[in-house]
């Protein structure tokens, strides 16, 4: 089961920006190949970091302005957010271990 949380600009701030644990952030869209191929790794994670990391993702043609804020050119692009701000950034799909090893940096496991 998912528990991946759908961003808006409605609740960006509250899920993101004030978010007590590290969340990261997958801008993404429906017609990107990588971004369709990293969806079921980050599902994965998501489940496996429940309480430790949060997941959200931003659709980039429904919220251009939120991708614009953070500088999103490409994507999928991964911002990793601790206490409000951007300490990672991952541009383009990887594999799961490579992902798993940025949850757990970001984390501090």
């Amino acid at each position: 089961m998912s528990m991946i949380i759908n961003a808006t600009v409605e609740n960006f701030k509250a899920e993101v920006l004030e978010s007590p644990m590290p969340v990261v952030v997958d801008f993404w869209a429906t017609w990107c190949g990588p971004c369709r191929a990293v969806a079921p790794i980050l599902d994965e994670l998501s489940t496996e970091y429940v309480g430790k990391v949060k997941v959200v993702k931003v659709d980039t043609e429904a919220h251009p302005d939120i991708a614009m804020a953070y500088g999103v050119t490409s994507i999928p692009t991964m911002h990793f957010f601790k206490d409000g701000a951007v300490v990672k950034t991952i541009v383009g799909a990887r594999p799961k271990a490579t992902l798993q090893a940025q949850f757990d940096e970001v984390v501090g496991a």
